[in-house]
């Protein structure tokens, strides 16, 4: 029912967040393949052992939404006055700074603190009348959807792995995975008052791509990473009664684009 329609959407709002990146990636690639002025790039950033950079990035996330299983059994339905349940994507953005230590020159760790500003958006219909107890059980139905809408900000602390293709002129294509740890920087008490409420800690899985393009100072690396929540931070206690019953776990998902320098 709605969990595959929302998976469809999902999907498809990747294919089209990959497809353009990979055109930017492409047009900067063909044009700055060369370096500044056509000359082979020597900023020396590749011959350090530690290396520091900064990022700035945008981002697309939402919430991904399990029903629980009293809701989808019609005989016994756990918010029986909830017709559907829609999370949304929102935009966002974040900065911050790039650790990298080289074990080869393929090969790299990299820390990549940062602060990201987020927004999660609920989109709950209910049977009309639910809201001002006028529902009538012998007319035909009407729905009523209600949007809520949760803001956060979060530290982050990504750890990955990065490999990288050899040097061809002043390119690279790179390959990145790891986890990352975040937290939320309001109080949960504050946090009790959204109508979703969720647990101030989470882990993400990391997995993403990108080119280096070397200039004659620097290094400017566009790259776009997936992030998966791996634990379950809904908090049913706390959530608005009206659809708290109807939903089994919560976990985070985002599509970032990551603009590098260093």
């Amino acid at each position: 029912m709605q969990t595959t329609h929302f998976w469809n959407q999902l999907n498809l709002r990747w294919g089209k967040v990959a497809v353009s990146f990979f055109l930017f990636i492409g047009l900067s690639s063909s044009s700055f393949g060369q370096g500044m002025f056509g000359l082979l790039s020597g900023s020396g950033s590749d011959d350090q052992t530690i290396s520091y950079g900064f990022f700035l990035a945008g981002h697309t996330s939402i919430y991904q939404i399990k029903y629980s299983d009293a809701f989808l059994n019609s005989a016994n339905p756990a918010a029986p006055n909830v017709a559907r349940i829609s999370p949304d994507y929102k935009p966002g953005f974040s900065l911050g700074f790039i650790g990298m230590l080289k074990f080869h020159d393929q090969l790299h760790l990299l820390l990549t603190p940062k602060i990201g500003f987020y927004e999660y958006d609920l989109d709950v219909t209910f049977f009309d009348g639910v809201l001002d107890n006028t529902v009538q059980p012998d007319v035909e139905q009407t729905f009523n959807t209600v949007r809520y809408t949760s803001e956060q900000t979060l530290v982050e602390f990504p750890l990955l792995l990065k490999y990288r293709s050899q040097r061809f002129n002043n390119t690279r294509m790179y390959f990145l995975g790891g986890g990352s740890y975040r937290f939320r920087t309001k109080s949960q008490d504050e946090a009790n008052l959204d109508d979703l409420t969720v647990d101030g800690q989470d882990f993400t899985l990391e997995l993403g791509m990108g080119f280096e393009i070397y200039f004659k100072y620097f290094k400017f690396a566009p790259e776009i990473r997936f992030s998966h929540g791996l634990v379950d931070i809904y908090q049913p206690q706390n959530s608005n009664p009206l659809f708290a019953d109807a939903i089994s776990s919560v976990k985070p998902k985002t599509i970032t684009i990551y603009l590098n320098f260093q």
